[in-house]
């Protein structure tokens, strides 16, 4: 039996991660649950699985759940210094680190520190501190496992395949809503097209980064801190069908690819279980009924943010934590309507052209360039507005 606690439980993956606890009870234990504001699923939640401690993002929403909590077991909390208390947990086996963007990055960090095994579903935490994490992990023997599809895809494939041997990794992305879109009409569409993306059902952020392609930007600097790649051993190519999730070009000619369905519970329930490999209830790929693969190249011109990213990824020290910051306050700003979405890649530019690049070696640099970078977003919407 591993215990299991989930930051981030009331999202997209925390959900999915209970829903395979659930039907796996005889081998998971949830003990701990932290989720920012989302009082009543929180509570079916608890009342379900039973953890020790639930954490909430304020003191307000920490109040009301206990109010409304039937159970007297379980210990609420909030805010930072709460959510690094469940990662921490010194029963936890096993921590999903679900908490969208740099918020997550706090208790991710606390979980690595722990000695935890940690899976990882933000990627923002090893964007901006990857070289924290992994010297963290080292120091404490805690595995940092991909959850992100196209992660596990790589992990996988290189299981059993020695680093020197690796030429290229190739991670794949749907092309978002937009992918057919031609450049001249992707101003005028609205925040309802944006989030209608065409194959994954994911948070409101991670689908905005997806329709920019800035999601897989970031995809790739996680992917070469995770896998201690350079930025030349890696790419991207478009894959609307997202059945393969990740290339993997060895030397000699061969390629290994990881194909499955479109659904985040696969490489969920793999790196809970990992090294091991379960049955499941989840649907087989079949073959037979995909009628076509295909792949583009990206057109940076129309996702210019991609661009962007891989700059980030090739200059390194701070530049992709300000990239992050930037981007995840102008995501918001259009999550509020107060820009357009062609708005979006020219204000998150602007704010990375403007920032000073120079070395961050601990947790205080980091924060210190994020707040500085989100200053300099917020002054730019300020001018637009």
């Amino acid at each position: 039996m591993k215990n299991i606690s989930i930051l981030g439980s009331t999202g997209s993956i925390g959900t999915s991660t209970l829903e395979i606890v659930e039907r796996m009870r005889d081998r998971f234990k949830v003990v701990g649950l932290a989720a920012r504001a989302n009082i009543p699923v929180l509570l079916e939640q608890v009342e379900k699985f039973r953890p020790t401690l639930v954490c909430l993002g304020r003191t307000e929403e920490a109040d009301e759940f206990r109010r409304r909590l039937k159970t007297k077991s379980v210990r609420v909390t909030f805010g930072r210094e709460g959510v690094e208390e469940v990662a921490g947990l010194t029963e936890n086996d096993i921590v999903v680190s679900a908490i969208t963007g740099f918020d997550g990055l706090g208790p991710t960090l606390a979980a690595v520190r722990a000695g935890k095994k940690v899976a990882l579903a933000n990627k923002e935490s090893m964007v901006v501190a990857g070289a924290l994490l992994q010297k963290s992990a080292a120091e404490t023997g805690a595995q940092i496992l991909p959850v992100d599809s196209e992660h596990s895809g790589v992990f996988q494939c290189l299981a059993k395949e020695e680093r020197e041997y690796v030429k290229k990794v190739i991670l794949t992305a749907s092309g978002g809503p937009f992918f057919k879109t031609p450049l001249s009409q992707i101003k005028e569409k609205t925040l309802e097209e944006t989030l209608d993306h065409p194959r994954w059902k994911m948070g409101r952020k991670v689908t905005v980064d997806s329709a920019t392609l800035m999601n897989k930007g970031l995809e790739l600097i996680e992917a070469h801190w995770l896998f201690g790649l350079r930025a030349g051993e890696l790419d991207v190519l478009i894959h609307p069908q997202s059945i393969i999730h990740s290339l993997v070009e060895l030397k000699g000619g061969s390629v290994l690819a990881q194909l499955s369905l479109t659904d985040m519970r696969i490489p969920i329930l793999y790196a809970l279980t990992y090294p091991e490999r379960t049955d499941s209830f989840l649907p087989s790929l079949d073959l037979k009924r995909i009628q076509k693969l295909e792949f583009f190249e990206v057109d940076s011109e129309k996702f210019p943010l991609f661009r962007l990213a891989r700059l980030a990824l090739e200059e390194g020290e701070s530049l992709p934590v300000a990239l992050n910051a930037a981007n995840e306050v102008v995501v918001e700003a259009f999550l509020r309507r107060e820009v357009n979405f062609f708005e979006i890649s020219d204000l998150v530019r602007k704010s990375v052209e403007a920032h000073r690049k120079r070395a961050v070696g601990n947790l205080e640099e980091i924060f210190s360039v994020d707040q500085e970078a989100r200053q300099q977003t917020w002054n730019l919407l300020r001018q637009r507005l």
